[in-house]
């Protein structure tokens, strides 16, 4: 029997996080392998093609700064990219940087185990492939482990059903076809006008309403896409120092000073700007309950004034705090309801009972159906590192070390688990960063570890037990200065059942820069080198 193939670094995962994780490594001159669980690069974007799929971060925001001829050369076409625009950018950097020879597609990893006696990482794939690694980086994404209720006679429909984040790559026909959809998110919220616009009728099952403003999207200009270009470095800079890394143009103002009218009218002005700045509009709206109210209620008012069934409209307006759940922008979401084709169902007040051969009930009535769709989210920044056996020292199990819930410093390493990072994991902004800008500053941090770590002539490093338990206090304590853990969501681990409660991504991407530049320039005291 062959001897396992040795490389310097695994990388798990060929999303936006694998691609940089991969260039970077290269150019510290170690060898790579890449494992992608699907056909193609792309992650995110490759799996989510449901209609509508777009992204909530402008498109020039949400782009790769690593190379300045990447940026000048790549034209985006809308204010908010769709999912295929976004796929052919990741692919075009796959090409341009000459990546793919190290990436090994339709291959997913199924166990990461610390060989304790050689100090490296046995990667087991699902083909019975072994590969050994010093480094092992798990680039596996916050969004990628679906979650699909275990309806009761979900086998028995007799029609197509799939889960938004695997959507057939040849699409659906739709046409004259009855659908319902499952889950009112983010997802749901960019695919039902396009589901409502495609299909003979569609139904929507919701159980917890979400808030959701106007993304309003709109062609690129050649004008606003050259000015930036110009001078592309002064753009990002805002990033780097607004909480979300991204610039939402922050007010000063506290709610609490301004008048009523005062309050109406920045949140009018930024309403119809669009997009996700109207959670920016007064600097206390994610701390202060009574700002948070204006905004809820003045978000509801625009609710009720377009939707014309007052009860479709109160069903949609929900009662929990802006920013506790992921907020959403939309196009034309709300005006979908007004559309002769389209039911909205609670399914709080009467959950889904059982899917049949023809459709589903819920409070006594089946509703018929031809194809159904699950909107039903995911397992949120653990899901798809613990669906792999990962194990560190002494064969101890990530699933056990986290069964009170993730367990990281900086969410970037784990005791127990030497060289072994996560890219945009729990304990990081991740979620509630601009993803590509927190992609980069995690593989630059990384890099620049494992150049000191070679310099230093040590084996490799992990993460100190305690600094690990530092973090997790202070992340929580960071987060309960907020509103944000004040309702169940994915934020939480509250979608899944069963799953711990604690509230996962780390809020500010300022001060969490600052923390992880501070650990570099000590010399990593948070670490045990090896």
């Amino acid at each position: 029997m062959s001897s396992p193939r040795a490389v310097d670094a695994v990388v798990v995962g060929a999303g936006f996080g694998g691609l940089y994780a991969l260039y970077r490594l290269r150019e510290l001159g170690l060898s790579v392998r890449v494992f992608e669980a699907g056909s193609g690069v792309g992650g995110t974007w490759f799996w989510n093609r449901y209609p509508g799929a777009r992204c909530d971060v402008e498109s020039m925001a949400y782009s790769y700064s690593f190379s300045e001829e990447l940026e000048q050369d790549w034209e985006w076409t809308e204010r908010y990219a769709g999912q295929p625009e976004i796929l052919r950018y990741a692919n075009e950097v796959a090409n341009r940087f000459d990546l793919r020879h190290d990436i090994q597609l339709n291959t997913r990893v199924v166990a990461a185990i610390y060989e304790e006696d050689s100090s490296h990482w046995r990667i087991e794939t699902d083909a019975g492939e072994e590969v050994l690694a010093r480094y092992c980086i798990f680039a596996t994404g916050c969004l990628s482990h679906r979650n699909t209720p275990p309806f009761e006679g979900i086998e028995d429909f007799r029609g197509p059903h799939f889960h938004t984040g695997d959507w057939p790559e040849e699409g659906v026909d739709l046409a004259g076809k009855r659908v319902g959809i499952i889950g009112t998110g983010s997802t749901a919220i960019q695919a039902i006008p396009k589901l409502a616009e495609a299909s003979g009728h569609l139904t929507v099952f919701q159980r917890t309403a979400n808030y959701s403003v106007p993304a309003r999207n709109e062609p690129m200009t050649e004008a606003y896409q050259s000015e930036v270009k110009a001078n592309y470095a002064a753009f990002r800079a805002p990033f780097v120092s607004a909480r979300f890394g991204l610039d939402f143009n922050p007010s000063d103002l506290v709610a609490g000073d301004c008048s009523e009218e005062e309050l109406e009218a920045e949140f009018r002005q930024r309403w119809n700007e669009g997009g996700l700045g109207i959670i920016g509009a007064f600097a206390d709206i994610a701390t202060n309950k009574d700002a948070n109210d204006e905004l809820a209620e003045f978000i509801r008012d625009r609710i009720r004034e377009t939707v014309e069934d007052p009860d479709a409209a109160a069903l949609l307006c929900p009662d929990s705090v802006v920013g506790c759940k992921r907020p959403c922008a939309d196009t034309r979401y709300y005006e979908t309801y007004n559309r002769p084709n389209v039911e909205l169902v609670d399914i709080h007040v009467d959950p889904i009972e059982r899917v049949t051969e023809a459709g589903l009930v819920t409070g006594g009535r089946e509703f018929e159906l031809d194809v159904l769709v699950f909107a039903t989210g995911f397992d949120a920044m653990t899901g798809a590192l613990l669906s792999i056996d990962i194990r560190g020292r002494e064969g101890r199990r990530l699933r056990d070390r986290w069964s009170e819930g993730p367990k990281t410093y900086l969410g970037l390493a784990v005791d127990g688990f030497p060289n072994l990072f996560t890219i945009t994991g729990p304990g990081s902004p991740s979620v509630l960063a601009n993803m590509i800008p927190a992609i980069e500053q995690h593989v630059d941090w990384i890099a620049d570890c494992l150049e000191h770590v070679k310099r230093e002539g040590h084996a490799g490093l992990e993460a100190q037990p305690g600094a690990v338990e530092s973090w997790v206090k202070h992340v929580n304590e960071v987060a309960d200065r907020t509103l944000y853990p004040t309702c169940n969501s994915w934020y939480l681990g509250a979608n899944i059942p069963g799953k711990p409660r604690v509230f996962m991504p780390y809020l500010g991407f300022p001060p969490y820069k600052e923390k992880c530049d501070a650990e570099a320039a000590a010399g990593y005291p948070g670490f045990r080198m090896i």
